[in-house]
């Protein structure tokens, strides 16, 4: 099984190449490959598969030739991964499976729109965030309230007033089942700047990781609701560096550094 390892604001990927769509991925094998003792660690793993021969995504195969099949580190199946789309199509522009600089990728959450940049960032279109509402997480014992979005996979982006960096993520934050039945990814953020934000986050089935691009936008977007705003380009910095977010009447937009390691065999 070949592998590629790839980064996006040091949010981690394990790239498998799966050109005829055969390879099986069971939870436990995922979870191996991304353990960072045990395998090759990771946040996740990305499935590189024709959307033709993937039924789930089918439907898309007239836009987009790929699919970015998503695992999250304990195996679970994600919708949607903003950083994980902009290594994804790192990849494919580097393994010559795409022509241009703009093409389309297939996810579980629809048809995402990419543009690699001259000065080497890779540009996401993200669609438009949805707030849904609000809800409430415990970490480390202390509450917060925060807004429910929705990026194609569910969000509780809180705005916490406490310094991010003393938050204690070393478990799962507390939160409300009925509201986010499927788990939910929690960030925890606060403004340090006109339209800058410093955010943490806690994603589910992967624990803390250094950044997060769907929590991205959706920290960018609570952020633009919380003061009124609907558009704008917001800065948002994560632990393993810096994305910008745009907000238009439409869409939104998710831009940072997609960066390929290494390169090699599994031997698992």
């Amino acid at each position: 099984m070949r592998f590629v390892k790839g980064h996006g604001t040091e949010n981690d990927f394990v790239i498998l190449p799966d050109p005829d769509g055969g390879l099986e991925l069971p939870g436990p094998l995922v979870a191996v490959i991304c353990d960072r003792r045990a395998g090759i660690g990771a946040d996740g793993v990305l499935r590189v598969v024709p959307a033709k021969l993937s039924p789930e995504v089918a439907a898309q195969a007239d836009e987009a030739e790929w699919f970015m099949d998503y695992r999250n580190a304990d195996g679970s199946v994600a919708e949607m991964c903003g950083n994980g789309v902009r290594v994804f199509a790192r990849y494919l522009a580097e393994a010559g499976l795409v022509d241009g600089d703009e093409f389309s990728v297939a996810t579980r959450a629809g048809v995402r729109r990419v543009r690699l940049e001259p000065g080497g960032d890779v540009t996401v279109e993200m669609g438009a965030p949805r707030v849904l509402g609000e809800s409430r997480t415990t970490v480390a014992g202390r509450e917060y309230g925060g807004l429910r979005v929705d990026m194609g996979n569910p969000h509780l982006a809180c705005v916490i007033g406490d310094p991010v960096a003393g938050l204690d993520l070393t478990r799962q934050p507390a939160f409300d089942p009925l509201v986010f039945p499927q788990g939910v990814n929690i960030e925890l953020l606060n403004a340090v700047g006109p339209r800058r934000v410093v955010m943490r986050v806690f994603e589910r089935g992967s624990g803390e990781t250094r950044s997060c691009g769907t929590g991205a936008v959706a920290s960018a977007a609570a952020a633009a609701h919380l003061a009124g705003e609907s558009t704008g380009s917001w800065a948002v910095e994560v632990l393993g560096g810096t994305v910008t977010v745009i907000l238009d009447e439409r869409t939104s937009y998710l831009s940072g550094p997609a960066v390929l390691v290494a390169s090699g065999e599994l031997a698992l």
